[in-house]
Protein backbone atom coordinates (compact mmCIF):
# COMPACT_ATOMS: atom_id res chain seq x y z
CA UNK A 1 0.00 0.00 0.00
CA UNK A 2 1.39 3.40 -1.02
CA UNK A 3 0.69 6.54 1.01
CA UNK A 4 1.48 10.22 0.48
CA UNK A 5 2.15 12.56 3.38
CA UNK A 6 2.12 16.30 2.91
CA UNK A 7 3.23 19.27 4.93
CA UNK A 8 2.81 22.93 4.04
CA UNK A 9 4.70 26.01 5.09
CA UNK A 10 4.38 29.71 4.40
CA UNK A 11 7.10 32.23 3.72
CA UNK A 12 7.08 35.92 2.90
CA UNK A 13 9.72 37.16 0.49
CA UNK A 14 10.57 39.93 -1.95
CA UNK A 15 12.23 39.90 -5.35
CA UNK A 16 12.80 42.16 -8.31
CA UNK A 17 11.30 41.62 -11.71
CA UNK A 18 13.74 40.33 -14.29
CA UNK A 19 12.02 40.85 -17.59
CA UNK A 20 13.91 41.47 -20.78
CA UNK A 21 10.90 43.03 -22.49
CA UNK A 22 10.34 45.68 -19.81
CA UNK A 23 13.62 47.04 -18.46
CA UNK A 24 11.85 49.85 -16.57
CA UNK A 25 10.09 47.40 -14.26
CA UNK A 26 13.19 45.26 -13.69
CA UNK A 27 14.42 47.38 -10.81
CA UNK A 28 11.10 47.33 -8.96
CA UNK A 29 11.17 45.21 -5.84
CA UNK A 30 7.92 43.69 -4.59
CA UNK A 31 6.92 40.81 -2.35
CA UNK A 32 4.60 37.84 -2.11
CA UNK A 33 3.15 35.47 0.44
CA UNK A 34 4.11 31.99 -0.69
CA UNK A 35 2.72 28.63 0.37
CA UNK A 36 4.91 25.63 -0.30
CA UNK A 37 3.63 22.09 0.10
CA UNK A 38 5.85 19.03 0.06
CA UNK A 39 4.73 15.43 -0.41
CA UNK A 40 6.48 12.22 0.54
CA UNK A 41 5.43 8.86 -0.82
CA UNK A 42 6.00 5.39 0.56
CA UNK A 43 4.81 2.38 2.43
CA UNK A 44 4.37 2.53 6.20
CA UNK A 45 7.07 0.96 8.31
CA UNK A 46 5.78 -2.29 9.82
CA UNK A 47 6.94 -1.32 13.33
CA UNK A 48 5.92 2.36 13.47
CA UNK A 49 3.03 2.34 11.02
CA UNK A 50 4.39 5.58 9.53
CA UNK A 51 5.84 6.42 6.14
CA UNK A 52 8.12 8.78 8.05
CA UNK A 53 7.91 10.72 11.27
CA UNK A 54 6.15 14.04 10.60
CA UNK A 55 8.58 15.76 12.93
CA UNK A 56 11.45 14.88 10.57
CA UNK A 57 9.56 16.61 7.75
CA UNK A 58 8.95 19.66 9.93
CA UNK A 59 12.63 19.88 10.90
CA UNK A 60 13.78 19.74 7.27
CA UNK A 61 11.19 22.33 6.28
CA UNK A 62 12.23 24.66 9.11
CA UNK A 63 15.73 24.85 7.66
CA UNK A 64 14.65 25.72 4.12
CA UNK A 65 11.92 28.08 5.34
CA UNK A 66 14.54 30.03 7.27
CA UNK A 67 16.58 30.40 4.06
CA UNK A 68 13.59 31.97 2.25
CA UNK A 69 11.37 33.71 4.80
CA UNK A 70 11.63 37.51 4.91
CA UNK A 71 14.48 37.47 2.40
CA UNK A 72 15.20 39.26 -0.83
CA UNK A 73 15.08 36.21 -3.10
CA UNK A 74 17.46 37.85 -5.58
CA UNK A 75 20.16 37.41 -2.91
CA UNK A 76 19.47 33.74 -2.05
CA UNK A 77 22.48 31.77 -3.25
CA UNK A 78 21.74 28.99 -5.76
CA UNK A 79 18.15 30.13 -6.37
CA UNK A 80 18.59 32.07 -9.60
CA UNK A 81 15.74 34.29 -10.79
CA UNK A 82 12.88 34.06 -8.28
CA UNK A 83 10.47 32.14 -10.49
CA UNK A 84 8.01 29.62 -9.13
CA UNK A 85 9.91 26.95 -11.07
CA UNK A 86 13.21 27.92 -9.46
CA UNK A 87 11.62 28.01 -6.01
CA UNK A 88 10.31 24.46 -6.49
CA UNK A 89 13.75 23.30 -7.64
CA UNK A 90 15.52 25.09 -4.79
CA UNK A 91 13.23 23.59 -2.15
CA UNK A 92 13.59 20.14 -3.72
CA UNK A 93 17.37 20.35 -3.68
CA UNK A 94 17.39 21.44 -0.05
CA UNK A 95 14.89 18.84 1.20
CA UNK A 96 15.73 15.72 -0.81
CA UNK A 97 18.89 14.76 1.13
CA UNK A 98 16.93 14.66 4.41
CA UNK A 99 13.70 13.39 2.84
CA UNK A 100 14.53 10.70 0.27
CA UNK A 101 10.83 9.85 -0.15
CA UNK A 102 10.13 13.34 -1.50
CA UNK A 103 7.89 13.01 -4.57
CA UNK A 104 6.25 16.39 -5.15
CA UNK A 105 6.57 20.08 -4.31
CA UNK A 106 4.11 22.86 -4.97
CA UNK A 107 4.80 26.57 -4.54
CA UNK A 108 1.83 28.92 -4.79
CA UNK A 109 1.10 32.60 -4.46
CA UNK A 110 -2.47 32.39 -3.25
CA UNK A 111 -3.40 36.02 -3.69
CA UNK A 112 -2.52 35.97 -7.39
CA UNK A 113 -3.60 32.39 -8.09
CA UNK A 114 -0.17 31.45 -9.45
CA UNK A 115 1.31 28.04 -8.68
CA UNK A 116 3.90 25.58 -9.89
CA UNK A 117 4.45 21.91 -9.07
CA UNK A 118 7.54 19.77 -9.39
CA UNK A 119 6.74 16.08 -9.53
CA UNK A 120 9.24 13.21 -9.43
Amino acid sequence: MQFQLSQSFIFEAAHSLQRKFDQASSARIHGHSYRATVWLSGEPDTKTGMVTDLDLIRQAIANVRDELDHRLLDEVQDLGPATLENLCTYIWQRLSPALPQLCRIKVARGLTGDACELIK
